[in-house]
């Protein structure tokens, strides 16, 4: 599935947007090693030839709009209804698919780099359903009462089993605001650490 990110091209102190093809030997290549390490796990990881954008910070790629990305929140995404919590604004992605559908009422993301918020939350300026707050998703402390139907975690830039120690904290921290939760690829991160 590709998901059409309108957010420009630009750069924000040490954060960037860029676009990149992926050729057809590098979506053959992409593949091949996400079936060879079982990134499959995490879900259906696997890229198809194209014009995609990235969002980097020092010139390394924190994530992109591939379907192997889009693919991570599917099945939060399928599930998500009501008020959600977003920690990790990114490209937008998720909020992009989230805003399709009409039984998402409210969108609640939490980002901790101005300079990503600077690049991409002006695409979203029109959309009421979605509030971007500046701050830690580890440290905010929502108004007393504020419950969200579920939420979804991706603060993370790689795919790694020390991210596990944050995905707990963050499950623990909102167990008691949401009704269910989610954290990017963390069925793989779990693989990787036994």
């Amino acid at each position: 599935m590709k998901v059409d990110v309108k957010v420009p091209i630009g750069k924000s102190g040490d954060w960037s947007v860029e676009e990149f093809t992926i050729s057809d030997s590098d979506a053959e290549l992409f593949n091949l090693r996400s079936a060879i390490s079982g990134a499959g796990v995490c879900g259906n990881r696997s890229v198809v030839p194209g014009t995609y954008k990235k969002l980097l910070h020092f010139n390394s790629t924190v994530m992109s709009n591939t379907p192997a990305e889009i693919a991570d929140s599917a099945y939060f995404v399928r599930k998500a209804t009501g008020s959600v919590l977003v920690s990790g604004l990114g490209l937008g992605a998720v909020l992009t698919t989230l805003l399709a559908k009409p039984e998402v009422t409210s969108i609640t993301v939490l980002e901790r780099s101005e300079d990503v918020i600077k690049l991409v939350a002006p695409t979203f300026k029109n959309e009421d359903r979605i509030t971007i707050i500046h701050t830690n998703a580890l440290e905010w402390k929502p108004e007393k009462g504020v419950k969200f139907d579920c939420a979804w975690h991706d603060i993370w830039n790689t795919i790694c089993s020390d991210n596990l120690e944050d995905m707990k904290r963050l499950h623990r921290k909102y167990s008691r605001r949401c009704k269910w939760q989610l954290s990017w690829c963390r069925r793989e991160c779990e693989r990787q650490a036994r």
